[in-house]
Formats: structure tokens, C-alpha cells, sequence
């Protein structure tokens, strides 16, 4: 009974990953750019977060933008994302990926220890038994991606 109350627990991070990406989509400003076209929330290998990002994108949006979630199987076919998640297993592609955005207003969320400090903009970690998020400035700055006050006060800042 354990592993089970392992996996619903996982189960249930998730679903609390998805809740806080949309608020990340509501309290994050990207630079104005194609404001008709989709928002792309990508996501980068195999990661239970999927079905949780589709729910979420059937009846949220992105200001008057539908969401959009598209996986990708490697950094070369990462195209066109407002968002792209890491899943646990791809983090060590973290710097093809920074690489392959650099230039661009792409938020890369990351879910694994010291992978903030590493470049990505977000990153999810366990504090204290509860799910947490590390925000990374510098590489806010970088995708020139403009942070709200609220937002910023419940990160982790490094």
C-alpha cells in the first residue's frame, strides 16, 4: 500500500504542476508577438504531467490564446513554445535546450534539484513535503520575460 500511496501522491503533484504553469501563463508577460496564434506549452520527453496539461488546456486559455500541449522526443524537435517542460528524465538535456532557445521568449520549467541554478526559469522542488518552485531571474531576464510581484513573492528566487 505504500507504492500506491506513492503513485497517488505523484499523481496528485502533477495536478498541482499543471494549476501552477497556468498560473505561471497568467502571471508572467511574454514580449508582444503573435498574440493570435496558440500558446504552445511544450513538453520535453515522457512525463505524467501530459494528461494534467491537456485537462487543463480544454477549458483554460491564454488571455484569448487557446493552449496548446505538443511533446517532443528530443531538444531538435523543440519548436515554437511559449512554454517547455523538463521532464525528469530529459534533464540532462538542459543545456542543448538553453542552447537551442537562447534568443528567444521560451520559459523552460524544470523539476528536478539544482536545476534552477542550472539555467532554467522554473523549477519545481519539494520543500517540505509540498510542492515548491525555484525562480530563476537571470534566466527570466534572459527569455526577456517579465515577472509579476505576486508571482515572485510565493517563488523560491535564486
Amino acid at each position: 500500500s505504500f507504492l500506491f500511496f506513492g503513485l497517488a501522491v505523484q499523481a496528485q503533484n502533477y495536478q498541482l504542476h499543471s494549476v501552477y504553469i497556468y498560473s505561471f501563463i497568467r502571471y508572467v508577460q511574454w514580449p508582444p508577438g503573435e498574440s493570435s496564434s496558440d500558446f504552445v506549452i511544450g513538453v520535453l520527453g515522457d512525463s505524467p504531467l501530459i494528461p494534467h496539461l491537456q485537462k487543463m488546456a480544454e477549458v483554460k486559455k491564454a488571455g484569448n490564446r487557446t493552449i496548446v500541449i505538443k511533446k517532443f522526443n528530443s531538444v531538435s524537435e523543440v519548436a515554437d513554445s511559449e512554454i517547455v517542460f523538463m521532464s525528469k528524465e530529459s534533464g540532462n538535456q538542459l543545456q542543448g535546450l538553453l542552447s537551442k532557445l537562447k534568443g528567444q521568449s521560451t520559459m523552460i520549467i524544470t523539476e528536478e534539484e539544482g536545476m534552477g541554478k542550472e539555467g532554467s526559469n522554473i523549477n519545481f522542488v519539494i520543500r517540505n513535503g509540498k510542492l515548491a518552485f525555484e525562480l530563476n531571474r537571470a534566466a527570466m531576464d534572459r527569455a526577456d520575460l517579465k515577472v509579476s510581484t505576486e508571482l515572485s513573492r510565493l517563488a523560491i528566487i535564486i
